[in-house]
């Protein structure tokens, strides 16, 4: 997969990004000589740390890898859990047929997801900065393992909807676990990619799940397919209890990377209450940016098969190939649009500059999606979405980022939360939208244009709340709750 080899590379160039953080500490930092003026001995002792520090963190010598697997497994997560949820709109046109739906109760099966998703939100964020990622994560994917398989039993809307809801709860923590998992192991220069990566896990749970949802549905039935995901769950969260820990309790991570990781320190032990993230504009830029964006993609992921089979006459089998190169296409976007950012921060940008620039180069490749209903062929219009779902997974990397450029550490989860919250509502809405609009004329053209000009529009309002994307900044008003 793209983002395996991508995640090798990034592996391999470890070595000057330790080159950078070395020259950066060697030249700024105080030393112990400076803090104790007559401390000769621990001057010594302080220069001889020193010096060995700076070898190990030589670029020939490299800080390690360790991060990198960190971030691998929450690559695995995000996969698992866009399987689970994928399977469904690969069935869909299967067992609408099969089962009898109308639009408009497909809309409100999709609509119970993302209900219990954004109900999931409101309180995900905050269990995991209280009680850790390591066992938050574990009890999400446990959740949202039982429900998946849970789908086997369903046999109507009402048994359908219920599944979904108790997945789209469990799924909840999946997102504000990873990046707070990632504001845990790596410094805010590699954050973007990092997020990238492990987003990047959203398209390839997409192209396995059609590559072998239609294979399983045809052999053993559709309840196996939903059956399949279970085991990757049990696998996954069996390595997760066994190998996460933070890096201060890690201990097959090397003092050298340890230091890199730490460079940047916020407390954590302490977070900031909701109404405290509230008053800040960068909570609201955030959460209007999730606001705008997300149903995008939860149209792509529901109704993307549906369209093809309505548009362009496509059985269960056929389905396989558009697919896979949309969601290729998305898994290439969400890398790139990481490195980009990460990319011009390196060139001497502002991280405001940055960011903005990535997003607005992200924005503007979904443009031409206006037009994919209207396409003559089925690849002309498999390429418009393509390049949409592209821009958007290289938008939502540096949106998910932004978090943490402008809160510190121990409100990361809290503020992904709620803006994750913000976007499972915006997807209720639409999802309730184009379930009436297609019962009503059958016709997706309203929505691409949508789609199309969401992003610009959102990237204005993002300007408009944060315009530099200040840091918050703690006040005696704002003062941290401590946990135990």
């Amino acid at each position: 997969m793209v983002a395996l080899s991508l995640l090798i590379a990034m592996q391999r160039g470890d070595g000057m990004a330790g080159a950078e953080y070395t020259r950066a500490w060697a030249s700024g930092s105080p030393t112990p000589c400076e803090c104790v003026p007559d401390g000769a001995e621990c001057c010594d002792a302080a220069s001889e740390d020193r010096d060995k520090l700076a070898i190990e963190r030589a670029p020939s010598a490299g800080i390690g890898r360790f991060r990198w697997r960190v971030c691998a497994m929450l690559l695995a997560a995000t996969t698992i859990s866009y399987i689970d949820r994928q399977v469904l709109g690969v069935l869909a046109p299967f067992l609408q047929e099969k089962i009898g739906w109308t639009e408009v109760q497909y809309s409100s099966i999709v609509t119970a997801f993302q209900a219990a998703y954004a109900l999931g939100l409101l309180c995900a964020g905050a269990v995991i900065d209280r009680f850790g990622t390591r066992i938050g994560y574990a009890l999400a994917i446990g959740i949202w393992s039982l429900a998946a398989m849970g789908h086997a039993l369903a046999s109507g809307v009402v048994s359908f909807a219920a599944a979904r809801f108790a997945l789209g709860l469990g799924e909840s923590g999946n997102f504000p676990a990873a990046i707070k998992a990632v504001a845990e192991w790596f410094p805010q220069r590699e954050r973007a990619l990092a997020a990238g990566i492990f987003n990047s896990g959203s398209n390839i749970g997409a192209i396995v799940a059609p590559l072998m949802v239609p294979v399983i549905a045809s052999r053993w039935g559709w309840q196996a397919a939903f059956l399949f995901t279970g085991v990757l769950s049990a696998t996954w969260l069996t390595a997760w209890l066994i190998t996460y820990r933070t890096p201060d309790r890690q201990p097959r991570l090397s003092a050298a990377e340890r230091a890199y990781i730490g460079s940047e320190t916020t407390p954590a032990t302490m977070r900031i209450s909701w109404l405290t993230l509230l008053r800040h504009r960068q909570t609201w830029a955030f959460a209007a940016a999730k606001f705008m964006t997300d149903p995008i993609w939860w149209f792509f992921l529901f109704w993307l098969p549906k369209f093809l089979h309505a548009q362009y006459g496509l059985s269960l089998l056929e389905l396989g190939p558009p697919l896979i190169t949309i969601f290729l296409m998305a898994d290439v976007g969400s890398i790139a649009g990481g490195w980009l950012a990460g990319r011009l921060i390196r060139r001497g940008w502002s991280v405001n500059r940055a960011r903005k620039g990535a997003m607005l180069a992200c924005a503007l490749l979904i443009l031409p999606v206006m037009f994919a209903a209207r396409a003559s062929h089925l690849w002309l219009a498999v390429a418009l979405v393509g390049l949409a779902t592209a821009g958007h997974q290289g938008w939502s990397a540096n949106v998910y980022t932004l978090t943490s450029d402008m809160f510190p550490r121990h409100a990361v989860a809290s503020v992904v939360g709620m803006g994750g919250f913000a976007g499972a509502v915006g997807g209720m809405l639409i999802s309730t939208v184009i379930g009436l609009l297609l019962q009503a004329t059958g016709s997706y053209v309203p929505v691409f244009m949508m789609a199309g000009g969401a992003y610009l529009l959102a990237l204005l309002v993002v300007q408009w709340l944060a315009p530099r994307l200040e840091p918050v900044v703690m006040d005696s008003t704002d003062r941290p709750e401590a946990t135990a």
